[in-house]
């Protein structure tokens, strides 16, 4: 799977679906904020850092997918599940990165300029997020072999 910018979806995508994800974001959202308020603030960060619109997101994606490929009189099933498979992936892998973000600035903000601590904490989240996406990626390749033109494998449809 290619990653790129395909600004189409915007298009595709009605009013209710963002209605549906900022409903969802909002929830998960007000439920930290309640854990917050009963354990702490401490323990009730944590769930600040779930990406709020993934489980809406995911089932999006994956209903966008489905659509698409029996628009085109195929089963869609499988690909749809791949899709929102994908993009869950995607967010776990970002998550490494922004808790690398995280740690940076815990460690340097207390004795440093906030400004050059910031920028650093961007750039370890860009390396991280983007080492740990080409890693995965490199892994993936591996499990394919190419004979007589014909990729061969282990992966589904």
């Amino acid at each position: 799977m290619l990653v790129a910018i395909n600004t189409s979806g915007l298009k595709q995508t009605r009013w209710y679906e963002f209605a549906t994800r900022f409903a969802l974001g909002g929830l998960v959202t007000a439920g930290a904020a309640q854990i917050t308020d009963k354990l702490g603030p401490s323990f009730g960060g944590l769930f600040l850092a779930f990406p709020a619109i993934l489980a809406a997101s995911v089932t999006l994606v994956e209903k966008h997918e489905r659509e698409g490929k029996e628009k085109k009189g195929l089963h869609g099933v499988i690909r749809g599940g791949q899709a929102a498979a994908a993009d869950a992936a995607g967010a776990a892998m970002g998550s490494l990165g922004l808790v690398s973000f995280a740690c940076f600035v815990a460690i340097f903000i207390p004795n440093h300029n906030p400004a050059l601590v910031i920028v650093g904490a961007t750039v370890v989240w860009a390396l991280v997020s983007s080492g740990v996406w080409f890693a995965r990626k490199k892994k993936l390749c591996r499990r394919f072999r190419f004979k007589t033109g014909k990729l061969s494998g282990t992966a589904g449809p």
